[in-house]
């Protein structure tokens, strides 16, 4: 804004002074004219007349009446310098002692330029006419005196406009800005009791719509992810309980008196898979830590699928004997990037869900695919995924044995969540498929699970191609 005004204010300066130099520009011109006009006139008496020329000039008025308003000066005189005549006849006495006509017609020939005589202003033009030379002369002290006025009025409003423009503008960004002290106290009264208080985006402007917004999306996620982390702290304070408490209890009833050496046995045999259990729950929840936070450079390989994936099936066939399921592996397993003992963590906890949740005699088809997207893998548009991605999509297909719903399904990614407590057939922890979503996450890749007409549980799983 100062900028801006400094510009004004040269502008204006300068116009104003062009147009007082265009005046006298033109009073000056015309003068000159007329001086030219009279010097001719004096010419041709002096032809007729025996006078001669420089006392014909003496005794006439170089200039109309109405140029004599303007108090212009004349001073004439020869070629030598010489003063002829000066009109009016005192300005002859106010030139300096060093003034030389002859000198200034060398420097300004016909140009008009400023010069001070006895501490006055003049615009001045030199003008030659034959053997003559002729100085003309404006006082231009007046217009000093108006411009030096004008400047000082001129930055006085010029001052006045800033400031009440930037008043008003502070003001207008204080009043704009104002609801942002409605965020500012909400954020202030953030605590574990009222993470469910929204703004009204509404309310807002339309420039803090869009932070209004952004703040709303925040506290969902945060209110989500605290519910999550308190739901865990339950529930591992759960699982770790119930164990802990087996043995003491077991523990308490085998010292309350002396029992056989097999009853020893049987219960050291009973305390050995408590504490595999405590084992197992505890390396998942440390994996589970590891993962999250991404991979490191030393873990990223090439990882062949194909490979790993006839491995696994191999294993989980016998295992799935009993229950006369079978496994049917399609497609083309290529190789992808990640570390190979926490893909081959992610596929294994996979099959071992298929299996659990698949129904007798049936079987859990396993494909495989490559794909090409132009969409982030966490679902976002971003323009460093705007080139085609190539990834490999491995899609886990089986029967389910009960109907299971959609929402249903969407919880098994959650911590220790178990669909069918009561089964017999499953003694898992609940972090099964919690681990194959921090893994494939990890992997900058991703993992969704399907219902197909209640029956047929469908696992995507995918990964970057190397």
């Amino acid at each position: 804004m100062i900028i801006s005004q400094v510009i004004i204010y040269a502008w204006v300066q300068r116009s104003v002074s062009g147009h007082f130099e265009q005046m006298d520009s033109e009073i000056l011109t015309h003068a000159a004219f007329n001086l030219r006009r009279s010097i001719n006139n004096v010419d041709a008496q002096t032809k007729s007349a025996a006078a001669s020329k420089s006392q014909s000039l003496t005794s006439t008025n170089h200039l109309h009446s109405s140029q004599r308003d303007y108090d212009l000066k004349t001073v004439i005189a020869n070629k030598n310098g010489a003063l002829l005549s000066s009109d009016p006849t005192s300005f002859a006495n106010d030139l300096p002692s060093d003034f030389s006509l002859p000198q200034l017609w060398q420097v300004y020939r016909d140009q008009q330029f400023t010069v001070e005589i006895k501490n006055r202003n003049y615009r001045a033009i030199i003008i030659e006419h034959q053997a003559l030379l002729a100085l003309i002369a404006l006082p231009i002290d007046v217009h000093h005196h108006y411009l030096i006025h004008f400047n000082r009025q001129l930055s006085m409003i010029l001052f006045a406009i800033t400031l009440l423009l930037v008043s008003v503008t502070a003001f207008s960004v204080y009043w704009g800005f104002a609801p942002l002290a409605t965020i500012v106290q909400k954020m202030k009264r953030i605590n574990p009791e009222r993470l469910d208080e929204r703004i009204t985006v509404s309310d807002m402007p339309l420039e803090l719509r869009s932070l209004a917004q952004s703040y709303n999306s925040m506290m969902v996620k945060l209110e989500s992810n605290f519910e999550s982390l308190s739901r865990f702290s339950d529930n591992i304070a759960h699982e770790l309980r119930t164990p802990i408490a087996t043995l003491s209890t077991q523990t308490q009833v085998m010292l309350n008196k002396p029992r056989d050496g097999n009853e020893y046995i049987e219960q050291l045999h009973h305390q050995h898979d408590t504490l595999e259990q405590l084992s197992a729950m505890i390396n998942n929840m440390l994996l589970l830590a590891k993962t999250q936070k991404g991979l490191s450079e030393s873990q990223i390989g090439n990882v062949n699928t194909e490979r790993l994936m006839t491995k696994l099936v191999d294993y989980y066939e016998m295992l799935a004997e009993d229950r006369e399921i079978t496994f049917e592996k399609s497609g083309e397993f290529v190789t992808v990037v990640g570390d190979e003992g926490l893909l081959q963590r992610l596929f294994a906890n996979l099959l071992s869900n298929a299996i659990y949740y698949a129904a007798s005699a049936s079987t859990i088809t396993v494909s495989a695919t490559i794909i090409t997207s132009g969409i982030g893998l966490d679902g976002s548009k971003e323009e460093a995924l705007a080139a085609k991605q190539r990834l490999l999509k491995i899609v886990l297909t089986n029967r389910l044995d009960k109907p299971l719903e959609q929402s249903e399904a969407e919880k098994l990614f959650e911590r220790f969540y178990r669909h069918d407590k009561t089964s017999s057939q499953h003694s898992g922890t609940g972090l099964g498929l919690s681990i194959v979503r921090a893994i494939a996450h990890a992997h900058k890749g991703k993992v969704n699970i399907a219902i197909k007409d209640e029956y047929y549980f469908e696992v995507t799983v995918e990964l970057l191609l190397a």
